[in-house]
Formats: C-alpha cells, structure tokens, sequence
C-alpha cells in the first residue's frame, strides 16, 4: 500500500548516508520514527531488528507473515519479534511491498547461486559480522542474526511456492518509514550484491533518516 509521510525532511534530528556495502548500527528509541531512503533506486536494505534491551528477542518473519496473513511488507504492517511482541510498525511507504523471504547474500550462498569464483564477493552476512564485531556495546552474538527484511527488493512468489529475484520496484526518492513499538537496535546491510537484479547489477547508497 502506498502511503506517504506526514514528516519533514528538515526535522529530522538525525541523518546518515550508507554506502553500499556498508553497515548501519543504531538504537532507535520507543517511539521514534525511522526513514529508509532509496537514493538513487533499485537498491536492496538488509535490516535486522532487535529489542535493545536483550537483543535474543528479535524480529522474527514468521510470526509477523503469519498475524498479517500477508508475505509482503508494506504500510499497515506491524513487526513482530520471535516473542509475538509488536516491535515496529510500517507508517509509510512509497514503495508498495518489501521481502522478508528471499534471506540475505552471504559467501555461502553466492557460491551455491552463481559460481565458486564469487565466493570472495562482499555479501550481506559480513556487513553485519563486521558490524557486531566492532560494537560489541550492542550485546549481538552470531547466534542472534536470523530472520531479515529485504527493503525495496522484489522476491515474487512463484506459483509453485519458489522465490526468485527480480528487477526492483523501487525509484530514485522511494521511502518506508517504521516507528518503534519498543527500543530497538536497528542493523542494516546496504547489500553490495552484483549477480542478481536485486540492486540493478550496481548497489548505491541509502539514506537513514530519525525523528524523535
């Protein structure tokens, strides 16, 4: 559904760009609303989201598809933990639907997807590795990184009930907006993928944008 903000740009009280390929950690206080923005279209935002306060609760797809009855993410949806708790809800979003199915790149899986050679390849999974590694403050282990969200990517469901990976449905300027229903830490991989259409073959940076 699309649905734009009622929010302004300019009272923002916090504004970053991610490179593409680069990381973004960041506790997102109860309350506060949260912007991701694609900036230059077709890009792909691996996010996690966990409650600050013990990050073992975490987002979880499964219960959030399941109370939803809905595969996609979109205005209306709220995000659910592995605990059934209520963690965020999608405010607006100028997208229309975003992936919490197709799972995120990681070494493993380029080499199982595309060739031996792109083993090597940057992938979600070590963005986020490396984030936790150098904020051990979080209080995030391996073990805690699980289900994700795949903002702006386009993962159709096949009439067999495969996924496959398609061109993005997002543009230059597209945003959805989440407000926290609880302290939560928000990591996001602004994915580096080169092999499939997810991020148009050329990953671009994001923007995140807070109010409150």
């Amino acid at each position: 559904m699309i649905l734009e903000s009622k929010l302004d740009v300019a009272q923002a009280g916090f504004r970053q760009t991610v490179d593409a390929g680069d990381y973004f950690l960041k506790v997102l206080e109860k309350g506060a609303t949260l912007r991701i923005l694609d900036l230059e279209g077709n890009q792909a935002a691996d996010t996690l989201f966990f409650n600050a306060s013990d990050p073992s609760e975490r987002y979880s797809a499964v219960d959030t598809l399941r109370e939803q009855g809905n595969v996609y993410l979109t205005a209306g949806s709220s995000l659910r933990s592995n605990l059934n708790n209520i963690m965020l809800d999608v405010v607006a979003d100028t997208c229309g639907r975003h992936d919490t199915l197709g799972g995120a790149c990681a070494t493993e899986s380029n080499t199982v997807r595309y060739d031996l050679e792109k083993r090597c390849m940057h992938a979600c999974r070590d963005s986020w590795m490396l984030a936790i590694a150098e904020h051990p403050e979080f209080g995030i282990a391996k073990q805690d990184i699980g289900h994700n969200i795949n903002f702006f990517m386009n993962v159709p469901v096949t009439e067999d009930g495969g996924l496959t990976f398609e061109d993005g449905i997002s543009a230059p300027g597209k945003y959805v907006e989440l407000t926290a229903r609880m302290d939560v830490i928000v990591l996001i991989s602004n994915c580096p993928q080169l092999n499939n259409p997810c991020n148009g073959y050329n990953p671009t940076p994001i923007e995140v944008l807070v109010w409150g």
